[in-house]
């Protein structure tokens, strides 16, 4: 039994009246049955989004030809256009240091069949994980950057990374706890498509042993941010936050344990997200179709 093609449509453009209107006059034209929708007019930017997700009913409707009738709509609308094969599992890259958490959670979500995607590669600075790779049957790569490595050695090592989201045809590059901060050159290499954890609400408690920060100052509350990766250090774009309340008996060990496990959880909604195509940018914020 053959499965029937199914897509997912996502577009920005100007906010003009006959957006809604026109996409699904397109789609009901073309013998394709929307499945779900969503939209969103943003009046600060005065900029239109929406995400549909469908299906095509009519069997001599090529994706071709799809792609390039819906393109002379896209123009004449000043459409910002993506038009996705909603059967696609993602191809994904993992990064990570010596802290494992997320890193487990999005494997054992990925074999469990909770995230649809195909996770290619797992890349580290230590070797702390590759027999967790192993045991996933996914390929681990070993790419040591010592502390205060010159320019020349995080140049290449970066590189590297390159050869291998290249080699794989990556499609997400998902840093889960990496802890190195990555230079700009890869930054643009891979923007739109690395997305980052953050133990704790962008800005607050940068830098090193933020739950022992948190502690000093009696916080309440302690959250995770997950976020675009961009070339100015944890302040990309983004794209999923939680929280939990914890009190002033609670030691820094225990609010480490209880960040951690909001890091996963705040991770892995962010990654789910960015496979089914439920985020658009938005100058320097997002919207997120739920």
């Amino acid at each position: 039994m053959s499965i029937r093609p199914e897509y997912i449509l996502t577009l920005s453009c100007p906010d003009q009246r006959g957006i809604v209107h026109s996409v699904s006059g397109f789609l009901a034209n073309h013998g394709c049955n929307i499945i779900d929708s969503a939209q969103f007019g943003d009046a600060q930017s005065a900029t239109f989004f929406m995400r549909v997700h469908f299906a095509v009913e009519d069997s001599s409707v090529s994706d071709s030809a799809l792609r390039e009738e819906f393109a002379a709509l896209g123009a004449n609308m000043q459409m910002n256009w993506q038009l996705h094969d909603a059967h696609h599992k993602p191809r994904v890259m993992l990064m990570v240091s010596k802290i494992g958490h997320c890193l487990n959670d999005l494997l054992f979500r990925y074999k469990s069949g909770l995230l649809p995607v195909e996770i290619k590669a797992i890349v580290s600075n230590h070797t702390d994980f590759y027999q967790l790779a192993a045991s996933y049957n996914i390929p681990f790569h070993h790419l040591p950057l010592a502390a205060g490595a010159p320019a020349e050695a995080k140049q290449a090592q970066e590189q590297k990374v390159l050869d291998i989201v290249a080699s794989n045809d990556i499609e997400l590059v998902v840093l889960a706890r990496y802890m190195q901060i990555l230079s700009p050159q890869l930054c643009d290499a891979l923007k739109g498509k690395a997305i980052n954890i953050h133990h704790s609400f962008l800005p607050s408690f940068k830098g090193a042993k933020p739950y022992y920060q948190a502690h000093e100052r009696g916080v309440k509350l302690i959250g995770a941010t997950a976020h675009f990766v961009t070339g100015d250090l944890d302040e990309g774009p983004i794209i999923e936050q939680d929280v939990e309340r914890v009190d002033h008996s609670m030691e820094p060990e225990t609010l480490t344990a209880i960040g951690r496990d909001v890091e996963c959880v705040v991770l892995a909604r962010a990654v789910k997200c960015f496979v089914e195509h439920r985020i658009l940018l938005n100058g320097h914020k997002t919207v997120v179709f739920k």
